[in-house]
Formats: structure tokens, C-alpha cells, sequence
């Protein structure tokens, strides 16, 4: 079970700009979370709702220009990561915070063999010889399940099956027994078979080295089986977050509600009809004054276009939405008499 006494990660205010010829694109708008120490934090939502944007944003993985963090704060480790300096950040990244990118057929360098780009965080981090260096490089493919892990090392990334790579991308990503593991999509460009194993292989590593792990998805699916929360992103802005459980039965913001509609479900002997959300996410070019899911949204009425709700309590313990929606029905809630 996750340590709930204080978070390992705690972000504040996260503001992330992209200069455009366009003009500026706000890509991520004042996003709060915190993750707990063996926490598997779910973080969904539509392509371009600004999941991957933010947990770039963490540890300054954008390219500077066009992206600009321009404010909030990322507290690991009692640091700012925001506020650090680059050689301090380049000690926290790979080492205490892991990440694994979406393309595991692109995030290897194809020129370099598995054992030297294993070997690279060992010796940069934890200042390992070749030969313990080496060591631990097997070992850690054992970890995750790739067979005859010796002879392998001297392999290329061309020579590994786009599920072998992925396998390697957490290998690395492990290296040095981070605190925190970022899986972006880990499991998009894999079929159905191989992304089931790479979500029991992390399960299990889970289990058994207890570190904390954010999940990036658009796969509602995949997080109702491994995490404990979930945040729900839209337009660059947290729209819904709480327990896993109480997120998929009790849905409170529209965005929500109408993602879990998308699923694929089976009641009975009948199948249900898949349904879609019309329209597209929005290109921010200015900071939100007003509700982003407005426009494709069925409740919208005219406090949506005036204001940008922020989050509120959603009943159970730990669940927030950011919906105007909440406020109606708590002003209608019939008022209760003591005595």
C-alpha cells in the first residue's frame, strides 16, 4: 500500500508556454498533484490534453526555446526542480526519478549496443566500473525478463522485438533504483499481447522494489487494473482527480463521464454501443478564463463561458473536479434541521 504521511513529489502551480510564430500556446495551466512514496498515480486523457507535456515539464526535459516553465514548483527531495541548477538536475534524472519514453523503437540509440546504453546511467550515476557495471546490467535484464541476458548485452536495438525494446527501456530506466518511475504511454506502439505483459512486468516490479509510479494513458482499461489514483487532464489543466475506484463509479466532471463512455464494455450477452466525443481538445492560446470542455460539453450553460471552474471536493475523500456542475447540485441539496 501507498505511504500516505507526505508525498514524495509534490507540484504546485505548473505553468508550461510554448513560443509560437502563432503566438504562445499554454500547454499546461496551473496543474497541482502530489504523488506518494509506492503510489501508481494514472494520468489520462485525450492526445493533446497536456499529460506528457507536464511530466516533461517535471525534470526540464522540453527543449528551451520554445517551451518555457514560467511558474509553479516541483518539490522532490526538499528541491525545486525548477529553481536547480542543470548539473543538479542531471543527478536527479535517471537516478532518482526514472522515465520511460511512449516509442520504444525511437528512445534506443540504434549506433550503441544494450549493454553500453545500460552500463551509461550505472557509471555516470552511481560512478560503477566496467565490470560492476556489466554485472548490473544483466542483472537488471533478468529483472525484467529477457532471456539469456549475457549474450544480449552485445546486441543493437534493431535486433530486439519492439517488446524486448520496451523491456529495455524500463531496464535503463531502473538502473539506479529510482524513487520515481514516469512511463509515458509505455505501451502505445505495442500490440495487445506484449502490452499485457509489459503492464503485469511493471505490476510486479511495483511489488517487489516499492517505488512510486506515474502511468500516462489515454487507456481508461489499463489504469482501472494498476493504479490507486487518477487524474483526469483536459487542455492542459487537471479536470478530475480521486481513487481509482470512486473515479470510474462515480464520475464527476462531463470530460469524465463522457471518456468513460469510450470504453469498450460488455453487459450481459449484449455488447454496448462505443460511443465518441464529438469534437477536438482546444490549442490554448492564452491562459483559460473560462471552462476549455465548454464547447463540447452537453450541461454547458452560461457560467461556463464567465469562468474557469477550479477544483472542488466531489464527495468520497480525495475526489476533486473542476465542474460548475458541483455547485448547482450542492446548492439544491435539501437543507437539513438539527434537532
Amino acid at each position: 500500500m501507498p505511504d500516505t504521511a507526505s508525498p514524495i513529489l509534490d507540484v504546485k502551480g505548473l505553468k508550461t508556454v510554448f513560443r509560437t510564430r502563432g503566438g504562445e500556446v499554454h500547454a499546461v495551466n496551473e496543474v497541482d498533484f502530489h504523488l506518494h512514496a509506492g503510489e501508481l498515480l494514472g494520468v489520462v486523457g485525450e492526445s493533446g490534453s497536456g499529460k506528457s507535456v507536464t511530466m516533461m515539464s517535471l525534470l526540464r526535459l522540453l527543449p528551451s526555446p520554445p517551451a518555457e516553465m514560467r511558474d509553479g514548483a516541483v518539490m522532490f527531495g526538499g528541491q525545486n526542480l525548477l529553481d536547480i541548477s542543470d548539473e543538479e538536475l542531471r543527478q536527479v534524472r535517471g537516478s532518482k526519478i526514472g522515465f520511460i519514453f511512449q516509442d520504444p523503437m525511437t528512445s534506443l540509440n540504434p549506433v550503441y549496443t544494450i549493454g553500453y546504453q545500460l552500463a551509461e546511467p550505472l557509471r555516470a550515476h552511481l560512478g560503477m566500473n566496467k565490470t560492476e557495471a556489466r554485472a548490473r546490467s544483466i542483472e537488471l535484464l533478468q529483472l525484467v525478463g529477457i532471456p539469456d541476458p549475457e549474450r544480449r548485452l552485445k546486441d543493437y536495438p534493431h535486433q530486439f522485438s519492439g517488446g524486448m525494446r520496451q523491456r529495455v527501456m524500463i531496464a535503463i530506466a531502473l538502473a539506479c533504483d529510482p524513487k520515481v518511475l514516469i512511463a509515458d504511454e509505455p505501451t502505445t506502439a505495442l500490440d495487445v499481447t506484449i502490452q499485457a505483459q509489459i503492464i503485469e512486468l511493471v505490476k510486479d516490479l511495483r511489488r517487489k522494489l516499492g517505488m512510486a509510479i506515474i502511468w500516462i494513458t489515454h487507456d481508461l482499461g489499463v489504469i482501472a487494473g494498476i493504479a490507486d489514483r487518477v487524474m483526469v487532464m483536459y487542455a492542459g489543466q487537471v479536470v478530475e482527480e480521486g481513487p481509482v475506484d470512486e473515479i470510474f463509479k462515480d464520475p464527476r466532471h462531463p470530460y469524465t463521464q463522457a471518456l468513460l463512455k469510450t470504453v469498450p464494455a460488455v453487459r450481459g450477452a449484449r455488447a454496448e454501443k462505443l460511443q465518441v466525443i464529438e469534437g477536438q481538445p482546444p490549442i490554448m492560446m492564452a491562459a483559460p478564463s473560462a471552462c476549455s470542455f465548454r464547447n463540447r460539453c452537453a450541461h454547458a450553460y452560461g457560467r461556463c463561458e464567465d469562468a474557469n471552474p477550479e477544483l472542488t471536493a466531489a464527495g468520497a475523500p480525495g475526489h476533486r473536479a473542476a465542474c460548475f456542475l458541483l455547485d448547482e447540485a450542492a446548492s439544491k441539496q435539501p437543507e437539513t434541521v438539527d434537532g
